[in-house]
This record gives C-alpha cells, structure tokens and sequence, in this order.
C-alpha cells in the first residue's frame, strides 16, 4: 500500500476518531465512558494514548532512537483532546518533511524508514478509531478493504511472526504445545499461511491452501478479529480449533 494512500487513510481515521471523542465530550459523561475493547480504558484513556504514540514517533524520528523518559515527565497536566490536536499536529509536520524512504529508528528491524512508521501510525489509528466509536456507542464508519487487507499484513508479519522471533520469551508458554500445524487467514484475494512451532510463528502469503484450518471473512473483519475487536461470530472459522486457539493466544500476545 503506497504511503500516499496510507496518509489519506491516517488523516480520514484521525479525523473521525477526534469527532468521536468531541461529540462524547459534550455528554453529561464527557470522556469518562468505558471503552469495551480496552479493558479499564476510559475514551479520556484512549485518547491520551493516542496522542502519546504521535509524539512519541516524532520523537523517534527526530532522535533516530527511543525518546528517554517516556511518557514526558508532567504530561498529565494537559487536557486529552489538546494533546491529541497538537501531537497530530506534530507528526503530519513530520511526515511532510521526510519522504518515505528516508531513514528513521524503528522497533522493526526489517524497515528502518520512514514510511514504516506512516504504515504504523495509519494501522494505530484505525483501530483505535474502532475502539473509539466502540466506547461512544456510535456506528462503525467504514474500513476501506485496500486499508484492512494491508493491515492484516502488518499485524500478521511485522507483530506476530516477527515478534515471536524477536521476543521469544513472551510467547514460550503459547507455542509450547504448538506443533506446526498452519492456519490459513484469508479474505477477498489475499491470504496468509500461519505456522505456530515451538521456537516461533511463520507467517507467508499462500496462494495454495496447505492448511489444517482457516480463517475467513471480509476485510475488515478479518482485521479486527485479529485485533481481538471482533469475536470469532465475525469470521468462519474451519478445521483443527487447537491450531486456532494456539492463534488466538499468539495475536493476544502480539497485540500486547
């Protein structure tokens, strides 16, 4: 997915997220409602989370490492949606002054640019957009399946298969009964193949369906299943369930 497409996503996301969060704070609740797909979140949580993970990508940027302390000392003393509106603020100034390729620090080794973060920042928000209007008690506005499709990617590859290779330790208990049987996630056209073994997880897009069970549904529920915004009612699931159930753990850990 181009990075152009992924800002335009990222700005319409942003968007809707912060009229979301507006419109809740205009309620006799403001932004003290829960947010059910973030437990012990309120939507005040949420949107200071949002607005921290901007800045501090700035920063990344900026410093070409991992901003020290973090979160700022004193953040607290400033108000949710301010922050949000400066810290957006900040990181599309940012993206303006870079191109894609250009170098910036990463937690992905594979992509140390800038354009990995534009990815990030577009995925972040969608999601948190969901669990936004989730807290508010709105309708879901609609995920663009080119957005869902490379957000099933990301999370697929750059948080699960790689974080089970890079922090193995936080998935040694899950895997532990893992015995390379695959799932097949897929929607549309595009479908992954997902092999939990005892050492790691290995994600490969597959054109061929070699798997012992799979996964299937439309774009953007296939996204927020994995995400664990959806319940598994929100896809067909098919074949062995232990293969699934090692999954699902997998993309809990993942998800941190």
């Amino acid at each position: 997915m181009e990075s152009k497409r992924l800002l335009e996503c990222l700005d319409a996301d942003f968007t809707r997220l912060r009229e979301v969060a507006s419109t809740a704070n205009l309620s006799a609740d403001g932004l003290n409602v829960m947010v059910p797909s973030c437990p012990e979140w309120t939507l005040a949580d949420l949107v200071t989370h949002v607005g921290l993970v901007y800045l501090h990508k700035v920063e990344c940027m900026r410093l070409g490492s991992h901003p020290q302390p973090w979160p700022p000392p004193g953040h607290e003393a400033e108000e949710p949606l301010a922050r949000l509106d400066r810290a957006y603020a900040a990181l599309t100034a940012e993206f303006a002054t870079r191109t894609p390729e250009s170098p910036a620090f990463t937690w992905y080794g594979p992509d140390q640019t800038v354009g990995f973060w534009i990815r990030r920042m577009a995925q972040e928000t969608v999601i948190h957009r969901v669990d936004a209007e989730l807290g508010a008690g709105v309708s879901l506005a609609p995920i663009p399946d080119d957005l869902a499709i490379d957000g099933i990617d990301e999370f697929l590859v750059a948080f699960v298969e790689y974080g089970s290779r890079t922090w193995p330790d936080e998935y040694t208990e899950i895997l532990a009964t893992a015995d390379g049987r695959a799932v097949r996630v897929e929607t549309r056209d595009a479908a992954w193949l997902v092999r939990p073994t005892p050492e790691l997880i290995e994600v490969r897009m597959s054109d061929v369906d070699t798997a012992e069970a799979v996964v299937h549904g439309e774009p953007v529920d296939v996204l927020l299943w994995l995400w664990n915004r959806r319940d598994d009612d929100a896809v067909t699931i098919s074949g062995d369930t232990k293969s699934v159930t090692i999954l699902r753990q997998a993309l809990t850990a993942s998800a941190g």
